[in-house]
This record gives C-alpha cells, sequence and structure tokens, in this order.
C-alpha cells in the first residue's frame, strides 16, 4: 500500500464531501483507496499503488480550487446562504467516465434511490464496484435489460460503450465532449452534466432538466415549472453552473435558498395532477 500526504487545493473539508470521517472509494479491478484529514487539513490517501493514489485524489477533487466560486456566489440572491456555509465542500466523482455514463443513464426521469439500485446491479453484471468500458462492451442490452434498464437506455449505454473511448473524452473541452455525446439518441444535457461532473471533474455543465432543480424552480416561481426552465435557473452561474447546480440541491434541502418554500411545491403539484 502507498499512503501520501495530499495538501488540498483551495479550501476542503472531506468530511462535508463525503458525510464521514474516513472516505473509502472503489477503484476498477476491485482495489479500494481511503482518505481522511488531519486537523492541519492536509488529506492523507492511502491506495494500493501510486496510480491509484493519483486516481483517488481525481475522485475526492483535493486538486481542484473552488475558492473562486464561493468568491463570486457569496452573496448571489439564491446560492449565496449555501455558498457561504459550504466553502470546502466539493462534488466527489467515480473512478471511471464509463461508470458516469451508466449513473446519468440509469438515473433519467426516475427516483433516485431505485436508480442506484440499478447502477449497482449493472456493476454487478460486470464484475466490480466500478464499471469500465472493457466489462459494458461485452455486455448485451439483453444483460443490461435483467438489471431493470430500460431496452431504449440499455442500448444506449452499450452502443457508447463499444463506438466511443469514454475515458479519453477528458483530453476535449466540454463543450466538444456535450456536442459528441448529444449526438446519441438517448443523451441528453442532465446525462451529459453528470458524465461532465462525476466523470471527468467538470464544473461547467449544468445539470439542466434535474428533477430536484424543476421542484426547486417551481418553489421559486409557485408554478409548475418545465425542465427547461431550469436552464435559466443556471446561466448566470456560467462555467460554474455544474458546482451551482449540486449546491442549489443541497441548499435546497437544508432550507437555505431563499424564496423556496418546498410547501409551495409539493401543493402546485398537486394542483397541477388534480387539473388533469
Amino acid at each position: 500500500m502507498v499512503e501520501a500526504a495530499v495538501r488540498p487545493t483551495g479550501p476542503y473539508r472531506l468530511r462535508l464531501s463525503s458525510r464521514r470521517d474516513v472516505w473509502r472509494g472503489a477503484l476498477p479491478g476491485g482495489a479500494h483507496a481511503e482518505a481522511w484529514q488531519r486537523d492541519d487539513g492536509t488529506v492523507v490517501v492511502r491506495a494500493p499503488d501510486e496510480a491509484a493514489v493519483a486516481r483517488a485524489r481525481f475522485m475526492l477533487a483535493l486538486d481542484d480550487d473552488t475558492a473562486e466560486f464561493h468568491r463570486r456566489f457569496a452573496r448571489d440572491r439564491l446560492l449565496g446562504p449555501t455558498a457561504r456555509m459550504l466553502v470546502g465542500w466539493r462534488p466527489l466523482r467515480l473512478a471511471t467516465v464509463t461508470h458516469a455514463l451508466v449513473r446519468a443513464v440509469c438515473g433519467q426521469l426516475i427516483e433516485s434511490r431505485r436508480a442506484r439500485t440499478i447502477e449497482r446491479a449493472v456493476a454487478r453484471v460486470c464484475g466490480s464496484e466500478v464499471v469500465t468500458r472493457d466489462a459494458l462492451r461485452r455486455l448485451s442490452p439483453a444483460q443490461l435489460c435483467a438489471c431493470d434498464l430500460s431496452a431504449a437506455r440499455a442500448a444506449t449505454v452499450v452502443r457508447l460503450s463499444r463506438t466511443v473511448d469514454l475515458e479519453r473524452l477528458g483530453e476535449h473541452a466540454t463543450s466538444a465532449v456535450a456536442a459528441r455525446l448529444s449526438r446519441e439518441q438517448g443523451i441528453g444535457p442532465w446525462s451529459v452534466g453528470v458524465i461532465a461532473l462525476e466523470g471527468l471533474g467538470r464544473y461547467d455543465a449544468g445539470l439542466i432538466g434535474d428533477l430536484g432543480l424543476v421542484k426547486l424552480v417551481s418553489a421559486l416561481r409557485a408554478r409548475r415549472a418545465e425542465a427547461w426552465e431550469t436552464a435559466e435557473l443556471l446561466a448566470p452561474y456560467g462555467e460554474w453552473q455544474g458546482l451551482a447546480s449540486e449546491l442549489l440541491l443541497l441548499g435546497w434541502s437544508r432550507g437555505l435558498i431563499p424564496g423556496a418554500d418546498p410547501d409551495v411545491a409539493r401543493r402546485t403539484r398537486l394542483r397541477t395532477r388534480r387539473a388533469a
């Protein structure tokens, strides 16, 4: 095992991001890495070898400085309270872009708990906690359907794993990645945002159409919102739209978004269903 003491770039709070004192992340091939933060802010990463340490650093976003985001949006009308409270929080990432693709497709328009159940089933069929391209491309759509993935989404996952070098997407700008993936049936802006955030470690693609953000817009506007309105919500955050997406969702869950009353959103949805 290799142990490395890493000084994070910018403010960093591991427990805030991982919700536990010791983070444990799955790596390709069945290995795992662990990390914990010392009182002086240093994060200790323990992994099987140097390559695994580097991958764990990426998964933990240790080298990404988000201080500029918090400076710019500390007084933002919607995001300000959350940005001030959660300085040092960063979204954690998956070990492969391929796994991020699976997560994105599994999570399309369904409840998150069910999506994670399907995701874990796909990983089991692949033979590891981490989905790799080599393992995924050997599967058939029928095998993925047996994991409770719909036929159309199973076909999308298999097609992309066989036709796109997913692990090299990080060599290209997010705009180019989005343009390439969006040409595929079954991949929309929300899926691109998930792949960018959790697979590529990018903050410039928002979670457009996210159901949680749709509910947030509904709460803010006291009416039923449409998926496209989330793009308007995220537009002011520019190249930080991905990070803003996550923090808006976190802030709303903690009651930190001014003017966003979850009860209003629920009543609005109820009125809409009754009208229908």
